[in-house]
Order: C-alpha cells, then structure tokens, then sequence
C-alpha cells in the first residue's frame, strides 16, 4: 500500500492497516470506514463509552461483550465485530479513536483525497462547508474531505489542519498576537 509510513509506525496504525487490508480484500473498505466514524462519534458524545474503552480494571471478557452490545446497537459489519474483539482482547481499546482516523486517513489516500481537521467556533452551514472544502481542493490540488469540529473557545474564524500543516485563521489567536505586539 501507498500511504504515510508516519501512520503503520504507531501501534494504531498497525492495527489500521491490517484493518484496512481485511477490509480491502473483502470488498468493506466503505463500511468498515463508516463503522469506525460511527464509533468514533459515539465515543466522543458518551462519557460512559469512552470511560470503558479506557479502563484497565475491566476484564478482556467484559470488555469484549461490552463492545459487542455497543456493535449490535450501532449496527456494526461482522469484520467491525470480531476486530473490536480483537481490540478487547489485546486491551487496546483505548486506542480505537487512533485507529478510527488512521483508517479514515487510509482510506482517503487510497481514494487520492486529503483529510483536513477543521475547527470552528460554530457549526458550518452546507454553504460554507461546500465553499472551504472547494478553496482547500484548489490550493491542495486534489480533493479535500473536511472532519468539522466545533470549539467556542477560538471564538470566531477557523483552525485548519491538513497532514502536518495547519493554517490557524481564529480570531483567538489574531487578538493574542495583536495583545503581544501592543505589549512592545
């Protein structure tokens, strides 16, 4: 595979890439990558979610019957499944929303896209989001697909972050640099 050596270096992108390559073999790519952004979600709106996939006190047992109720509800495919159980087993739970990106991450380079984490202080309408994800495919060259994140505290503007890159364009931080410069 062609992708980033700086994502199969970590042990998630390990586990992403041998993901991947099952889902690959297996005709999954596209709902093994949604499953993962499911789970991702679900694990950043539950604390109770995210409290299990951390914690070491939990057996491999209960850790894997957790995450398979969790599959069940989500609507999880069997090779989502059986790798949460894997996950369970190894106790690297905890490492699931590394895994969930560095998917996402594969998954985009081998359709030729970008991913580029965009924060903003409120949610992007369709129109913005349609208009930032043209300007980024017109200064990336290629196609660009946003992951939007919502953060009150940059309190207006955005952050954009795209591989190693980020172009921070938050009125936080435009007021910190203007109070640094007044200060002499």
């Amino acid at each position: 595979m062609e992708f980033s050596g700086g994502i199969t270096a970590s042990l998630a992108g390990r586990y992403a890439s041998a993901l991947f390559d099952l889902a690959k073999d297996r005709d999954l790519t596209g709902a093994v990558e949604g499953d993962l952004a499911n789970l991702a979600q679900a694990i950043r709106e539950s604390d109770d979610l995210a409290d299990l996939i951390r914690n070491p006190e939990i057996s491999r047992d209960a850790s894997a019957k957790a995450m398979d109720g969790v599959a069940g509800v989500l609507g999880l495919s069997e090779l989502t499944r059986n790798f949460l159980g894997v996950l369970a087993n190894n106790r690297r739970l905890a490492k699931l929303p590394e895994i969930a990106r560095a998917v996402a991450a594969i998954a985009a380079a081998q359709r030729g896209e970008m991913t580029a984490q965009v924060t903003t202080a409120h949610p992007l309408d369709d129109s913005q989001h349609r208009d930032l994800a043209a300007r980024l495919k017109a200064r990336e060259g290629r196609d660009v697909k946003i992951e939007a994140n919502v953060d009150p505290e940059i309190l207006g503007g955005l952050v954009v972050t795209i591989g190693s890159r980020r172009i921070d364009g938050s009125l936080r931080t435009r007021l910190n640099s203007l109070a640094q410069a007044m200060k002499g």
